[in-house]
């Protein structure tokens, strides 16, 4: 089992991307397709916490539904993460006790530094 895990979904391009940059890299990772196993509430709120990160700053805006939720209370947000993971931006790296939303892809390069 690796150190880093990423949260991904394989037909995502900036996923992709991270992919390519981590094996350029050397490191190895463990995947989480969230999308098909979707996520707790609990652990989205540990992730968001590594990352340290708002639920609102890792909310995708581009699906639907997402712009109802901008005023939200978090708890609210991350509840409608768990119940459709695509609201949830991607990929979010973890290394450790940390994390980061990788987009740009290079930012992945800071769990490293």
């Amino acid at each position: 089992m690796s150190d880093v895990t990423v949260y991904e979904k394989r037909t995502c391009t900036t996923c992709r991307k991270v992919a390519e940059l981590l094996r350029s890299h050397g490191v190895e990772y463990d995947d989480v397709q969230y999308h098909v196993e979707g996520l707790s509430e609990e652990r989205i709120r540990a992730l968001l916490a590594m990352a340290g990160i708002s639920a609102r700053e890792a909310l995708r805006m581009r699906e639907q539904g997402a712009a109802e939720l901008v005023d939200a209370p978090e708890d609210e947000i991350v509840a409608a993460m768990a119940a459709r993971p695509e609201l949830l931006q991607r990929p979010i790296v973890v290394r450790g006790d940390r994390a980061v939303l990788a987009r740009p892809p290079e930012k992945v390069l800071e769990l490293f530094a």
